[in-house]
């Protein structure tokens, strides 16, 4: 018999997280209440140090990756354009 594995949300997840670390209860109290086992609590801590930084990541970094995005997609689509232009030229003057 296969075990149906379970998901839980991003937000129950964190709550438990926090919990744990603040220590408003046991570790085997959070873990029945939900229903997980230790080790998976101490994935998700693990995992919420690791990537809990993210959070405070700066969005105007991103807006200019977008922007750089934007300007060599669109500089992409200019090259295209211009190298099917000479290819049809080339082709006319054969």
């Amino acid at each position: 018999m296969s075990v149906k594995k379970r998901s839980y949300s991003k937000e129950m997840k964190f709550q438990a997280v926090v919990k744990m670390i603040k220590g408003e209860e046991t570790i085997q109290a959070l873990c029945s209440h939900y229903g997980i086992h230790q080790s998976v609590l101490f994935k998700w801590k693990k995992a919420f140090m690791e990537k809990g930084a993210s959070i405070f990541e700066d969005r105007s970094t991103k807006t200019h990756q977008q922007q750089e995005t934007d300007n060599l997609e669109r500089k992409v689509g200019q090259l295209t354009m211009e190298l099917d232009f000479l290819k049809r030229a080339l082709e006319r003057s054969i």
